[in-house]
């Protein structure tokens, strides 16, 4: 039989959540003003005024069009005055360890900064005898379980079993994209980590025959020293989050408050695991509390990752209690953080994070992410997708919204004699494409994604960030540095918490 072509992905777009075409509130209302001032004199009758009037209707107006490296120029000012009141009030500190708060019996919680504060790690059984640790966010009463997932890759297999795990991933999204569905957001978390040969040499000891040759042992022993250091791991890890609020009445059926929602999220949990199998993907486990703590640690502080890896190594072996694979909870925030304009420091490693404004414009392959995820020796990467599945009725008046948004602005240029441009004609297209394919059975996602990359030297910072956005540029992909917000883009780029995408916003 012919191999079947590569199947080809793009259409991605991206959500026009403005006031007026592409002008938030705030930018209408500055519209507005200027064009008010503008008018002041012809109707006082005093052209004089004309002097200070126009001047300032102008600044009125670069402030509403103005764009200042993507954002506009009110929104600018507005993080910038914002970052400054936090620096006044060293809101942008956080300092944990001997100033954490103890709970009344005197034990210390998990102590987070910023927005991660809010968040409370449970303990609930996963069904199968043993535990896992669910993060809960009573603002948002969200519920959210990690594991930790393999697959073989798409790079080095044939064409038709790459486009079957990739419509399977589709199936498994899609799966979800259902009136009031229980799941709210999918996340898909992959970071590089530095590999010190801990598991390896763990392993080797526990594998290696008593008689072997002294000069193979010997050979093996000196392989290992020189490339276990130098190698890289990838981790990769799914979240989903169930809403309390959709699911309410199945929490209440069993047992209500948190049980409850654990235990539907353990049920929701067991019942996809058919789904993601067909799309290539492996559970290697559900985190118990102790793994959830490791992973928010070793985010936070990069260099507990070697000692933490060879401990857990150490832990697989005859004399293990059971007890101490993971981390303690009570550990697992950093010791401080310090939230620089842009810039994210935490316990001896500093992080930029960058959001993902555009993706291609052309169709690509797959395996188009590929650059970005590229390991390097300098620096540390991580990238997290969050996906949030829209029922059909949602996606319907979404679509709508967007459509007669795009429809306005349509008869808006026409009405200003401004002809349109090529991006515009393609982005009707796209839309219309979308619409269709909805109406056909498709699902729909809103989706954003976050790229982070970590230093432990922080000479090597701006390398490292100008070698992350050439990657970016060789993957097709638009991304910009989150001003003003690097803690919050901190807690979506490198953790699986499931946290990020607002109700609304604008971009992707």
């Amino acid at each position: 039989m012919a191999q079947s072509e590569p199947t080809l992905y793009g259409g991605w777009q991206s959500e026009r959540s403005g006031f007026m075409g592409n002008l938030s509130g705030l930018g209408f209302t500055l519209v507005a003003a200027s064009a008010l001032i503008a008018l002041l004199p012809i109707y006082t009758h005093s052209w004089s005024s004309a002097f200070l009037a126009l001047p300032v209707a102008g600044l009125l107006l670069v402030l509403a069009y103005g764009r200042v490296l993507g954002l506009s120029a009110d929104e600018w000012i507005i993080l910038a005055v914002r970052h400054q009141i936090a620096v006044a009030t060293q809101r942008n500190l956080f300092f944990s360890g001997l100033f954490a708060p103890r709970a009344k019996d005197g034990n210390q919680p998990m102590d987070l900064p910023g927005r991660l504060a809010r968040l409370h790690l449970l303990h609930a059984p996963d069904g199968l005898g043993g535990e896992i640790g669910i993060m809960h966010n009573p603002n948002d009463h969200t519920y959210t379980a990690i594991c930790r997932v393999t697959f073989p890759g798409l790079a080095l297999i044939d064409t038709d079993r790459q486009n079957t795990r990739v419509k399977g991933w589709a199936a498994f999204l899609r799966g979800h994209c259902k009136e009031d569905g229980a799941i709210t957001r999918i996340s898909v978390h992959q970071r590089s980590l530095p590999d010190d040969g801990a598991a390896l040499r763990s392993w080797t000891e526990r594998h290696m025959a008593p008689d072997a040759p002294e000069a193979a042992v010997r050979a093996l022993d000196e392989l290992m020293e020189g490339a276990g250091p130098a190698a890289t791991i990838r981790e990769t890890y799914l979240s989903i989050t169930l809403s309390s609020a959709r699911a309410r009445l199945a929490v209440k059926g069993a047992g209500g408050g948190q049980i409850g929602a654990a235990a539907v999220l353990v049920r929701e949990i067991h019942a996809m695991a058919g789904s993601l199998s067909s799309a290539g993907l492996q559970v290697v486990e559900w985190l118990t509390p102790r793994g959830v703590a490791q992973v928010i640690r070793t985010a936070f502080d990069p260099e507990s990752q070697l000692a933490l890896s060879a401990r857990n190594s150490a832990a697989d072996g005859p004399n293990w209690t059971g007890a101490s694979k993971g981390l303690d909870p009570e550990l697992a925030g950093p010791a401080a953080t310090e939230t620089v304009w842009g810039l994210y420091k935490h316990d001896g490693a500093w992080t930029v994070s960058y959001q993902v404004r555009g993706f291609p414009h052309s169709e690509v392959y797959a395996t188009f992410l590929q650059p970005l995820l590229r390991p390097r020796q300098n620096a540390r990467r991580s990238m997290t997708v969050v996906y949030e599945p829209i029922g059909p009725a949602k996606a319907r008046q979404e679509l709508a919204r967007e459509k007669t948004k795009r429809d306005a602005a349509g008869k808006l240029r026409a009405k200003t004699g401004r002809a349109e441009s090529e991006d515009e004609r393609r982005e009707v297209m796209t839309a219309r494409a979308q619409d269709a394919a909805r109406a056909s059975g498709h699902g729909v996602v809103r989706l954003t994604a976050l790229v982070a990359v970590t230093v432990t030297d922080l000479e090597q910072l701006e390398t490292a960030c100008a070698e992350l956005q050439a990657d970016a540029s060789s993957a097709g992909l638009e991304i910009r540095r989150v001003w003003g917000a690097q803690d919050d883009a901190f807690t979506i780029a490198a953790l699986p918490l499931g946290q990020g995408l607002p109700d609304r916003r604008v971009g992707i």
